[in-house]
């Protein structure tokens, strides 16, 4: 037995789901009483494999049902190509290598790539999550980052004083099906941060420290998450996930009730095959109600809990919250409350959701959504548009933002009534919309002033359908205004320098005669006209 594990200890930190409020996960951190293991087994991979098992073990023996997060260097993985001893001490605990999330730390500096990606291969087929740890204040390349596939992306807080890069490796992770995490959270005003740039997840000193014991009493600051608007594709499911209560499918009703009565919190329980796949779905309330019942213990105690247990509900972990709810709604209304199961693409649980987070998560979503929509139009207002500028900036995207208006508006209210102005402003409204293909977005910004985000090649079709027909208020004929500015990837940092550079074609488009065109892009200087006569300009005949 090497002498450093006579003073190591371990420490457990709540990972808090920031949609939820509660504990996704518990990270063991070791703790030496003396020396610096963690030194040494950055050098010593034989001894950062031992340092992996004995942190799985000391979980273990707290008997905590959250899934676990073990640290292993980047170099260890490729030097040992995967960490079988932990698989077997995962396998001899009675836990699931799906329930454990290696997270893997730098540097990853002259660790052969080829043989760290191969160890992480070998790791996903043995069952375990990957999490790349440290981004941020490490040295992961982002070629490796988008190689190795991670589930989890852990961000260094340090980033919360660069929202754009937050905001950016959300986009580079819902493109890859990963979550993301901000690690080393110690304020409010980090919290605020991290929710708004995107990340699901965090850890740190504000929720709760690092303690010799499993906590899920973590202090969670107020405020809504960084949802998606309400629509049918709706929030990701993965931002609700909680914790499963697992057992063997094979569990004896008393397992499955000892669980229950000791950990009140656990709202069911997941019976599951050797390789995860949810089996049967125990409910709590219903399965104590059995057991309570005259002769229900004496019945029941040693039989199996799958005869108590009903067919699970399972949604994908790409699922969105609205697929969620058209599971919930097929069956008997006697199982809405039931927890539904979440599985990864081998079908294996990694999480159950509740229907409560979800209803909750999107009432907020769509007060938040009524909120921001002008009463006249019912379209949403600056905000939503301004936020969808910068995702696409972040993701590289080129996109064209466009700016409408109809022309001379005071004197078209003041000739034909407001009445009369604002049901020309739906008319316009509801033309934008009809053209507002893919994922074209239309926003009523106030007044008579509309902003229109779509791609570059859309632009044809939403110039002829506001400025190719003939508009009127009250019987007066009315000409509108357009301009657009083409943004390339890379040519503006957000949405208020796009906003900039639409101002000066604004004013060209509202100096020229007639239904008007200008476009410009944001990279270089000048405008063209693609509609209307310049007003010095004489009409011809």
């Amino acid at each position: 037995m090497r002498s450093w594990t006579d003073t190591l200890r371990f420490a457990f930190q709540p990972v808090v789901n920031l949609t939820t409020g509660g504990v996704a996960a518990l990270e063991i951190l070791a703790r030496p009483e003396t020396g610096d293991v963690l030194a040494e087994a950055r050098r010593d991979p034989e001894l950062d494999g031992l340092l992996a098992v004995s942190a799985l073990r000391a979980a273990v023996r707290r008997e905590t049902l959250l899934p676990l997060h073990v640290n292993v260097f980047a170099g260890t993985l490729a030097d040992l190509g995967g960490l079988q001893p932990l698989h077997d001490a995962v396998r001899e605990a009675g836990r699931l290598p799906w329930e454990v999330t290696l997270d893997v730390c730098p540097p990853y500096t002259h660790v052969p790539r080829q043989a760290l990606l191969d160890a992480v291969a070998a790791l996903r087929r043995q069952g375990f999550r990957i999490c790349a740890d440290g981004v941020g204040d490490g040295d992961a390349p982002l070629r490796l980052l988008t190689d190795l596939a991670p589930e989890l992306v852990k961000l260094d807080a340090s980033l919360l004083a660069r929202p754009a890069a937050v905001r950016a490796m959300r986009v580079l992770c819902e493109e890859s099906g990963a979550l993301l995490a901000v690690e080393g959270v110690e304020t409010e005003a980090q919290c605020r941060v991290a929710r708004a740039a995107g990340a699901q997840l965090a850890q740190g000193e504000l929720f709760a420290p690092p303690a010799r014991l499993p906590t899920v009493d973590v202090y969670v600051p107020p405020g809504s998450p960084g949802l998606v608007p309400a629509s049918r594709s709706g929030p990701p499911v993965a931002q609700f996930v909680r914790p499963a209560a697992l057992l063997p499918v094979t569990a004896s009703a008393g397992r499955v009730r000892a669980l229950l009565t000791g950990a009140p919190d656990v709202s069911g329980v997941l019976l599951v095959d050797r390789d995860g796949v949810p089996v049967r779905s125990v409910h709590r309330s219903r399965f104590l109600l059995s057991m309570s019942g005259r002769y229900g213990h004496a019945l029941y105690a040693d039989r199996p809990a799958a005869k108590l247990g009903d067919p699970p509900r399972v949604v994908g972990v790409d699922a969105t919250a609205w697929e969620v709810l058209d599971v919930v709604a097929v069956g008997g209304p006697n199982r809405t409350s039931d927890d539904v199961a979440v599985v990864d693409a081998r079908g294996r649980c990694v999480g159950v959701v509740r229907l409560a987070d979800l209803v909750r998560a999107l009432a907020e979503s769509r007060v938040e959504e009524a909120a921001g929509l002008n009463p006249l139009t019912r379209l949403p207002g600056s905000d939503a548009i301004t936020a969808e500028v910068d995702r696409r900036i972040a993701a590289g995207r080129a996109f064209a933002l466009s700016w409408l208006d109809v022309d001379h508006f005071k004197q078209v209210n003041d000739g034909a009534g407001f009445a009369a102005g604002d049901e020309l402003i739906r008319a316009v409204g509801r033309a934008l919309l009809r053209t507002a293909a893919g994922e074209t977005r239309v926003g009523h910004i106030g007044g008579d002033d509309f902003l229109v985000l779509s791609d570059p090649e859309g632009l044809d079709p939403l110039a002829a359908a506001v400025l190719d027909v003939p508009w009127s208020a009250g019987g007066l004929p009315v000409t509108l205004s357009l301009a657009t500015v083409l943004c390339a990837p890379g040519s503006v940092p957000d949405h208020r320098r796009a906003a900039a550079h639409l101002a000066p074609l604004k004013k060209a488009a509202k100096a020229l005669r007639g239904a008007s065109w200008v476009l410009g892009r944001a990279e270089a200087p000048g405008h063209e006209v693609r509609r209307g006569t310049d007003r010095t300009t004489a009409p011809a005949g």
